[in-house]
């Protein structure tokens, strides 16, 4: 261990650890120096006057995460310590920006007035900031949850347990491939994930990217990680937490009595909150169970290249499917959409419930439309719910849930005319949350204060101590309003003053070349250039009596205060119940409403494996184009008994399809795989997501942009569209690629969905064709797996020669003498060029450059040996 060096007189102090005799710090450093010793790992805000400051080394961490000033002050006898500061009123924008860049943070703040403090003014931990522990409005982002996850790993099984205290979620899973957990945490995007381990340095907040030797390669790096004890994740200790904190008598009524890593993940997520949620403990749902196989699978490499909640190139939310889907009108809407398309269904019962409230919702115009009007006026339920439960509600926010839940019984009687499971759900309003909501307006004032103990919050009438109290407050002050007209006439000075300051409190201010006429009772309080002050024996009393009354009124009603938003607490699962059912028929409105104006269908779902679309459209491109712009496409994929229909384009085939589409027809014989060629920028990986997006989108029971579709339910979608470097892990592009396709062909089944675009194009030309050939035929032969394999290599049109449910189709191009135009248009048929060197000319190569490529690449066909090595496969 290496010895600090000795500190500059002229630098200030930044390492506790140079300090060996604490008793050289002033009192406060002292308090300060305990408080950090109890919270090393996280950055310490402590109240001093009108600001939150952090020392030693916080101060510096502070100074450079939030590009602030570094400052200094004296310590004591050891000299100046470093300081940053930042405003008490704006801690807020300041700790959110902190626990963003991945930090815990502690507010240690003032609990006594320092005007009556006897000696160092009382400090406390009131709150511990940690990225999964947040709470307030302005510190966490409306559409989305926030998430806080603890693992449980023991050999191959591993539980999970998540939670989002901002609107009480509680669920826990167990599962035995850690590749499902790692897919998991991916769609769960969690801001902080407990881990328990035996490493010395318990208590850590790994930030994205820090690693440690106690983390297993299964949890992705791009969280934060806490390193907790082993002891709560115990099976005893954590069975025992829930138990308590539910008040059960045992686990088999949730679910999980007999899943052991789920309870101890459970159990040590609750014994986190408790540890940094003192002051106010969490209000939390009930624990529920789930497990992975009620969900359709959709990996993290597959949402990110169907680019579902945030774009490929960029990482924004405009252009991703979300953000084309989200019609919804409420917070709660937005976050349960998200969580829709995170998390697909299976049960086409399920499914079909969805479907036919939005059904209803499109025929139904004025139902929809009055129902999306009202829910604009509706405020986010779960999260206010989540606040009072906790103790954190202010006055605006009672005031906010209060006028919400009001307007829940008109929301009803609107409902009533729906014949969706999802509207009766809102049409009985629990009548106590209609008597809450009536005593929250006739105790707070319409328009409240932000703080809560400086007064304003209560209406007159409530309270008859504290009608007096108001009372007497409001007569002294009038006593000193007209104080300064009444000294005027007595003593004839026409410029005397009444005024007021927080250090001398109320006095009589009167310029020197008066004093002369000041009457006898007056006492002089303090001498100033131009003017005396004087304070009387009755002001003095008034003064008093104001102050105190004052503080007893304002303290007053901050207790009817707390007592009305503790009753709010006891009913928050009442109104997250409420509130869930609201967030539902939100984004059944939004659907039905994307559905009106953008011309979606309803798509028909099947037991089978059929993948029919008709006229299918990218539902984001579409949006992003023209009026009429997008070209759409069919797709017919997944039929049985398929006979290798592969006529190359011809009329006759094109008329076959086209009656295939508008008969419906039941007994299908689609491919099981499809080889599609066409050249760059012809549309082929555009046509790989929207069928994969089409897919999605009818398994959370949306309709889709299709003329018709009939589509049986995919246990898991795959995708494999374009690759970039991983540099941090060291594999390239091909491996990057080489990875995705094993990952593929070892998980996908019949019933998955399969969507590859260029396998092989990272290696030698022989290599890759090799690679991309031996895939596609292990899917098609093997697997049977639904697949469109789009490709530049034309060559493996072959396969559909060779295999039954192999075939051919392409993206159609019209070729002009001196350039080809791209129609967008899929039909039956292999291409057999690829036009790289046109896509070229395109993109702007010298001339010389593209006409050299042509006399290369005629050489190299009039020599290739692929040909006849395909000959030979056959």
């Amino acid at each position: 261990m290496t010895t600090p060096e000795p500190q500059s007189q002229n630098t200030p102090l930044s390492d506790t650890k140079l300090v060996e005799d604490r008793s050289k710090l002033s009192k406060m450093y002292q308090h300060y120096v305990e408080m950090k010793d109890k919270y090393p790992h996280a950055l310490l805000l402590y109240r001093v006057g009108d600001f939150f400051e952090t020392f030693f080394q916080d101060a510096v961490t502070v100074s450079r995460e939030l590009e602030l000033v570094l400052t200094s002050k004296h310590g004591g006898d050891v000299g100046r310590v470093a300081m940053t500061g930042v405003p008490h009123h704006a801690w807020e924008r300041y700790t959110t920006m902190l626990v963003e860049k991945g930090y815990a943070v502690v507010i240690c703040d003032q609990v006594e007035d320092a005007s009556e403090a006897v000696g160092l003014v009382k400090r406390e931990v009131t709150r511990i900031l940690t990225p999964g522990t947040l709470l307030e409005e302005g510190m966490l982002k409306a559409s989305r949850n926030n998430y806080l996850a603890a693992v449980v790993i023991a050999v191959n099984h591993w539980g999970l347990a998540y939670a989002d205290i901002s609107t009480g979620e509680f669920l826990t899973t167990q599962g035995s491939d850690l590749e499902h957990l790692t897919q998991e945490l991916m769609r769960l995007q969690p801001s902080e994930v407990l881990f328990p381990t035996n490493a010395p340095n318990l208590g850590t907040l790994l930030r994205p990217g820090e690693t440690s030797p106690s983390l297993p390669q299964c949890l992705p790096p791009t969280f934060c990680y806490s390193l907790r004890s082993q002891l709560p994740f115990s099976q005893a200790e954590a069975r025992s937490k829930i138990l308590q904190k539910f008040k059960l008598r045992s686990l088999e009524g949730i679910g999980c009595e007999h899943l052991p890593l789920a309870v101890r993940a459970a159990g040590g997520l609750l014994e986190y909150l408790e540890d940094t949620q003192k002051q106010n403990p969490v209000s939390l749902q009930l624990l529920r169970t789930y497990t992975l196989t009620d969900y359709l699978i959709v990996d993290h490499q597959t949402r990110r290249n169907l680019e579902i909640t945030q774009t490929v190139r960029d990482g924004t939310f405009h252009g991703s499917l979300l953000w084309a889907l989200n019609r919804t009108s409420t917070a709660m809407g937005s976050r349960a959409l998200r969580r829709w398309l995170l998390q697909p269904l299976l049960d086409i019962k399920g499914i079909k419930a969805r479907q036919d409230s939005i059904q209803e919702l499109v025929e139904n115009t004025p139902l929809r439309q009055d129902l999306r009007t009202l829910l604009r006026k509706i405020y986010d339920l779960e999260r206010l719910a989540g606040r009072a439960g906790s103790g954190r509600a202010n006055a605006r926010d009672l005031v906010a849930l209060a006028d919400s839940i009001s307007l829940l019984p008109e929301l009803a009687n609107i409902a009533a005319e729906g014949r969706s499971p999802f509207l009766k759900a809102l049409q009985k309003v629990p009548p106590v949350l209609e008597e809450l909501a009536k005593k929250i307006q006739l105790h707070i004032v319409e328009s409240p204060p932000n703080h809560l103990k400086e007064g304003g919050l209560i209406r007159p009438g409530i309270n008859p101590l504290l009608d007096e109290r108001k009372a007497t407050v409001e007569a002294d002050q009038q006593w000193i309003a007209t104080l300064e007209v009444d000294e005027r006439a007595r003593t004839s000075i026409p410029n005397l003053k009444v005024g007021f300051n927080k250090t001398f409190g109320y006095y009589i201010s009167i310029s020197r070349s008066k004093s002369d006429q000041v009457p006898e009772n007056y006492i002089r309080k303090q001498t100033l250039t131009n003017e005396e002050r004087y304070i009387t024996p009755e002001l003095k009393e008034r003064e008093a009596r104001i102050l105190t009354a004052r503080d007893d009124l304002n303290q007053l009603e901050y207790e009817i205060f707390a007592a009305l938003r503790d009753e709010v607490a006891e009913h928050a699962d009442t109104i997250r119940n409420i509130s869930r059912a609201v967030a539902a028929a939100d984004v059944l409105c939004g659907l039905a409403e994307l559905a009106v104006h953008q011309g979606y269908c309803r798509p028909e779902m099947v037991e089978g494996r059929e993948v029919e679309v008709i006229d299918g459209r990218h539902p984001v491109v579409e949006q992003s184009l023209p009026s009429g712009f997008f070209v759409p496409n069919s797709t017919w994929l997944g039929g049985k008994n398929y006979g290798g229909m592969n006529h190359e384009g011809t009329k006759e085939a094109k008329e076959e399809e086209k009656r295939r589409g508008k008969e419906g027809k039941k007994d299908t014989s689609y491919p099981d795989l499809v080889i599609l060629t066409g050249p760059n920028a012809s549309g082929k990986s555009c046509y790989l997501r929207q069928v994969g997006l089409i897919q999605l989108m009818a398994q959370i029971g949306s309709f889709v942009p299709a003329m018709s579709a009939r589509l049986g339910v995919c246990d898991r979608i795959f995708t494999r569209v374009g690759a970039v470097d991983d540099l941090a892990t060291g594999q390239s592009t091909f491996m990057v690629e080489m990875n995705e396709t094993a990952n593929i062909l070892n998980h996908a089944t019949a019933k998955s969905l399969v969507l590859l675009d260029e396998i092989g194009r990272g290696t030698a030309t022989f290599d890759g064709l090799s690679i991309a050939w031996a895939v596609a035929e292990y899917l098609a032969v093997e697997i049977k797996a639904r697949t469109i394999f789009a490709t530049h290599y034309h060559e493996l049109n072959e396969l559909a020669s060779i295999i039954n449910n192999v075939a051919n189709y392409q993206v159609t191009v019209k070729e002009l003498p001196d350039q080809i135009i791209f129609l967008h248009q899929v039909q039956p048929g292999g291409a057999d060029k690829s036009y790289g060197i046109e896509a070229g000319r395109l993109a702007g190569l010298p001339a010389v450059v593209i006409q050299r490529a042509k006399q290369v690449m005629g050489q190299i066909e009039k020599h290739s040996k692929i040909a006849m090595g395909l000959q030979n496969l056959q």
